[in-house]
This record gives structure tokens, sequence and C-alpha cells, in this order.
């Protein structure tokens, strides 16, 4: 692994009595990306990142963090990480600029220096306004905005955010997530979640966990090229379809079809290509010969979770 990573891990395991939670992963990151650890509760993540951050010893393997070994060089792993855990541990009794000065002093900040980072996170935060509240009185999107300040008072180089938006309306999943990009621009950031369409907004590249397994690593766009041979072409026509039949019978490319009325004049066409093969170029010259008026021709874009449901299928396949 590169010696410029913020993270190396190697072959790391933990076992519990019986069961096997992390199964020998490695991945590494890179300084300034945000990276998504993907899969459903009980893939390992949270475990993962517990031992991360020093939380948790491994049972084997080996991870560093800023070139520190998690295991032997603790304290420096711990000056450069912010952790927010799902369960975000706050003081609710007190007010959020004096519960931020308490960890910020914790965390080794002089009385001067953490002012200014108390100040400085409240206001990156959004939480200005609310700085003589109570924490037990915030709404949840508050309390989460407040654990993320929590883990940027000491300017950490690495911050790992296990599933920040959990419990979070709409907007304020909208607001965590804009921050939480934001935060690319001074840190690394790791962020665990199993909601698929989240990550896919925030992160420039996926690590797909099951069954404590890594069996996908790579960026959104490489991650969709996977599925590129199980695409199907949406095509949209002004034509009979008797006629529209006949001619994607005869379209070797073609590997079935499926023909239903649209919106007024128009049918709509679901094909799937024969190998992967991009159908969109011969419909359009069929259309231009015919003259098939065309209205949609667009290459399905799979979600990912329909990425995830293919990474994972063969696993349980091979369990059945």
């Amino acid at each position: 692994m590169s010696e410029h990573a913020m993270i190396e891990v190697t072959d790391l395991t933990k076992r519990y009595t019986g069961r096997t939670a992390v199964a020998g992963i490695s991945f590494s990151v890179a300084p300034g990306e945000i990276v998504g650890l993907l899969g459903p509760n009980g893939a390992g993540k949270s475990t993962t990142m517990r031992i991360l951050s020093s939380f948790m010893p491994a049972t084997s393997g080996t991870v560093r963090v800023a070139g520190y070994d998690v295991f032997h060089e603790s304290e420096e792993v711990r000056r450069r990480i912010g952790f927010m855990p799902e369960n975000n541990p706050l003081y609710p009794e007190m007010r959020v600029r004096e519960y931020l000065k308490f960890r910020a002093r914790l965390k080794g900040l002089g009385w001067r220096r953490s002012r200014q980072r108390v100040t400085t996170v409240m206001e990156q935060c959004g939480l200005t306004d609310v700085g003589r509240r109570i924490i037990g009185q915030l709404s949840k999107g508050y309390k989460q905005r407040v654990g993320l300040a929590d883990a940027l008072v000491h300017e950490p180089d690495l911050i790992i955010l296990d599933e920040p938006t959990i419990g979070l309306d709409p907007n304020q999943i909208r607001s965590v997530r804009q921050l939480i990009k934001s935060l690319a621009e001074k840190h690394t950031v790791l962020i665990s979640t199993h909601i698929l369409p989240e990550a896919e907004m925030m992160c420039s590249r996926m690590l797909i966990m099951y069954e404590g397994k890594i069996l996908a690593a790579d960026t959104p766009e490489n991650l969709q090229k996977l599925m590129l041979g199980s695409s199907q072409i949406v095509a949209e026509l002004d034509a009979p379809a008797d006629e529209l039949r006949s001619a994607w019978a005869q379209m070797p490319g073609i590997e079935q079809f499926d023909v239903s009325a649209g919106e007024g004049e128009f049918q709509r066409c679901i094909l799937t290509p024969r190998d992967g093969c991009d159908l969109r170029p011969a419909i359009f010259m069929l259309a231009r010969e015919r003259g098939w008026v065309l209205r949609e021709l667009t290459r399905s874009r799979h979600s990912l979770e329909d990425i995830y449901v293919q990474v994972t299928r063969p696993n349980e396949e091979e369990e059945n």
C-alpha cells in the first residue's frame, strides 16, 4: 500500500466467540478522500471503525492511520482522529458551547486555542444560534451537528462517521450531507452507512462489505461500469407497436425487449442488449430511416442498491 495513505489496513480480522465480524480485509484511503463503508447491519462496518479509532483491538492484521500503528501508537492515532459513533454520546445537561469547550480541553487544546476552535466549528456546523441551548433540548439534527463539531474541534486529519444521518428527516439529512462534503477540503472522511443513495451523493469511493468481507472497492462511476452488461435501453417512439416488435426481433444486438403504450401515440420500449453493447446508435439510425419520431433514448443508470445486490448475490447463491 502507499506510504502516503491516510488509512492502511492489511489482513484485518476480528473474531468474537462463535463468529467472525471482520474476515481478513485490506484497503487504503488517500488523504482528502470521502470513502463510504457500505453494507447492511452486521456486515462488520462498525467493528472496522472501532478498530481504526483504537477503541477496540483486532484479533490479527495491521492498521495504520497517518503512518501510525493503531495498536502500538494508539495515542498518536487518537490525536489525528475525530470519531462520531452511531449513538452520539453527548452530555444532555450541558450547553452546546460549554460542552464543545470541555471536549476541546479533553483533547489537549489550550484555553485560548479551545475558544478559537469552538467558535470555528460552531460556525462550520451551523451551531452559532444554539450555542447557549441545553443539548438535551435540541432536535436530533442539531445533536448530530454537535457530534460533528466535537469530532472536528481538535482539527483531526481523519474523521470517522458511523451512520451520521440515521434518524434524521430529509431536510436534516441534506444539511448534514452538505457539511460532510465540505470537510474533504481539509480532512479525510470515512463514513459508515447502509443507506446506499446517501453514499452515492457524498463519497468519492465505496467499499462494499458483506459478512465481514470487502466484495468491491471502487469509485461510483467504476462500479456503474461493472453493471453496464445488464443495463437496459429505454426508447420512446411514435411508431406502430407491431412494427417496433418486428424491428427489435430482427436487430441482432437485442437479447429481449418489451413494447408498451406510452403517452399519446408513443410506444415505450425497454430493450436489453446482448453482451452489454450500446444499442442507441442503431436505434437512432433506424428511427431516422423509418421516419419515426424519437422522444426518448436513454441507457438506464443502476443505483448503488442495484450494484450492491449484484455484488453480493454470488455469495448468497453459494450459501443456498
